[in-house]
């Protein structure tokens, strides 16, 4: 009887549950036809995912093929992970990577805590006109296209530009910023911090702003200084989203801006500027190696998805925070 009972219930209860699925299903198709002028809005952004960012996917398959325009993508003959291993055992192959890694890792180490730090600097400005001031010149680099700022990287660093003008005026010796590779490193973080820290802390701005002054006023009150109700009330608000755009910036860690390393480099410092994204465009446009240029940077971007991975699992494992 009891067991009759048991299952009896049991039966009941999934029955509730498929009825409670179905519900809940026609609730939210509802929900969405009562709402479908919202929807409406996302019409463009999936429009776009789908034709800029889905279909040439399709162009993957040359990576695993010989191609020949000629011929097309589907006609072309399989060659398997032939371009992949070609890469592997080439001999530019740890230059590249070594070259990559440390650039993205440098700039991440360094670009990454400066939006903060200004941020955290300018909430805590009391003087409004004095704020909108500095705020708008640190912004304004952003503006700048890439060209325009490897071409003033040119002019202030050359053997005959700004800085070396100085160094000689004082009766030191002109250094030669744009031959060395051991100075690229330095040139290409340093002005990608001047260029995109002000427009970055924008975001932390927002989120600072979301602070209740309540906050601040009860933390005065119980006698917290200015730096105490930065590491207890500013850095705690802002640090959901500081988690979520660092995972963002290690996804896209091998995603260096080809514009500005293609452009800053020269044949002197070739060994320490030539990254991934040149290499591929080089060789794969350039040289008309489309099936090795497309194995290359497949390579790029399945290594931006594993750190992608790594980095959610391991933010969401120790702060309950990531962007699944």
């Amino acid at each position: 009887m009891m067991k009759l009972t048991l299952k009896a219930s049991t039966n009941s209860l999934k029955a509730s549950t498929v009825e409670m699925k179905g519900v809940n299903k026609k609730s939210r198709v509802k929900r969405i036809f009562e709402s479908y002028e919202l929807y409406l809005f996302l019409l463009p952004a999936i429009i776009y995912f789908i034709v800029f960012q889905y279909v040439p996917m399709y162009g993957v398959l040359i990576a695993f093929k010989d191609f020949t325009p000629s011929l097309g993508i589907l006609g072309s003959p399989w060659v398997g992970f032939e371009n992949f291993t070609r890469f592997f055992d080439s001999y530019q192959f740890w230059d590249l990577i070594k070259n990559s890694l440390g650039l993205s890792i440098f700039q991440l180490i360094i670009g990454f805590p400066m939006p903060i730090i200004i941020a955290l600097l300018l909430n805590q400005m009391i003087h409004e006109k004095y704020k909108r001031f500095v705020q708008t010149v640190i912004y304004a680099p952003h503006f700048i296209s890439i060209v325009v700022l490897a071409g003033m990287v040119f002019v202030f660093f050359s053997d005959k530009g700004l800085i070396n003008s100085v160094v000689t005026l004082f009766g030191g010796k002109a250094i030669t910023f744009m031959s060395e590779p051991s100075w690229f490193k330095p040139l290409y973080i340093g002005s990608g911090v001047w260029q995109e820290t002000g427009w970055a802390c924008i975001v932390y701005l927002a989120a600072l702003a979301g602070v209740s002054p309540e906050i601040h006023e009860a933390a005065t009150m119980d006698g917290a200084n200015k730096w105490q109700r930065i590491l207890h009330v500013d850095i705690p608000a802002i640090m959901p989203t500081a988690i979520i755009l660092l995972i963002l910036s290690v996804g896209n860690l091998m995603n260096l801006g080809f514009e500005k390393a293609y452009l800053m480099q020269t044949p002197l410092n070739q060994p320490a500027a030539e990254i991934i994204p040149t290499y591929v465009y080089k060789v794969g446009l350039q040289q008309a190696e489309y099936s090795f240029g497309a194995a290359v940077g497949l390579f790029n971007s399945v290594v931006n998805l594993i750190l992608l991975f790594i980095v959610n699992k391991t933010a969401k494992k120790f702060s309950g925070s990531g962007l699944w």
